[in-house]
């Protein structure tokens, strides 16, 4: 670009609703600038639905793809998050890997933790607490029919010694779910739990449920 040139009005206009990012309240920035900017830079996500204006809207969703629940406020396509009444770290996605290969698991989570990640290591007796609780609150109903079945307390007693752990990776950094998918996948992780503040943490084959329910992310706290 020569000096004095003026800057083209579609740089332009990024560079002003990049910075906008950081004046909207509710937008995860660290989870959402890399694909915002994406979205911006090819002009998808122009339009403004709160003036009547949805003509890019079904272009934008398709262009933030599974990030659009959590970014849409990023780009004024829908309301602003209030993450003050339910903080983005008290909710989680989970989900089961249909190929999970134990042994890799075990080898990438023994000894030192690999860079970037940190290795948690708890009883299953906290993975099944709660299941507990819920047993212990049908039991004390007197109304119940006598012919529901209530979920055995044997499984937790067989689980309620040092000896059977449940180990958990944390990836340091945040990611999106997709990535979080397929990280775990690639550690041979059973199953994977990603926080809404977009910490990752995927799950051994030895847990029973679905790991930790901390965030525990070291740069992704909040």
């Amino acid at each position: 670009m020569r000096p004095g040139q003026p800057m083209l009005p579609a740089a332009a206009g990024l560079l002003f609703l990049l910075s906008g990012l950081s004046l909207t309240s509710g937008c995860n920035k660290a989870l959402c600038a890399s694909d915002v900017s994406k979205c911006l830079i090819q002009e998808l996500c122009q339009c403004r639905p709160s003036d009547g204006n949805c003509s890019c809207c079904k272009e934008c969703m398709l262009c933030l793809g599974n990030l659009w629940e959590e970014c849409c406020d990023c780009v004024g396509m829908c309301n602003p998050k209030n993450y003050s009444d339910t903080p983005a770290t008290s909710k989680s996605t989970v989900e089961e890997l249909h190929r999970p290969i134990p042994s890799l698991f075990r080898a990438l989570t023994e000894g030192d933790a690999p860079i970037n990640m940190m290795v948690v290591t708890f009883p299953i007796a906290e993975e099944l607490s709660h299941h507990e609780n819920l047993v212990s609150f049908l039991e004390s109903l007197d109304t119940h029919p006598q012919n529901v079945s209530l979920p055995s307390n044997s499984i937790h007693a067989s689980y309620d010694t040092q000896e059977n752990m449940c180990t958990v990776v944390y990836f340091d950094d945040c990611v999106s779910i997709r990535q979080c998918k397929l990280y775990c996948e690639s550690m041979g992780g059973s199953k994977y739990r990603w926080f809404h503040n977009a910490c990752c943490q995927c799950i051994g084959p030895e847990c029973v449920d679905y790991g930790s329910k901390a965030v525990k992310c070291m740069n992704c706290l909040f």
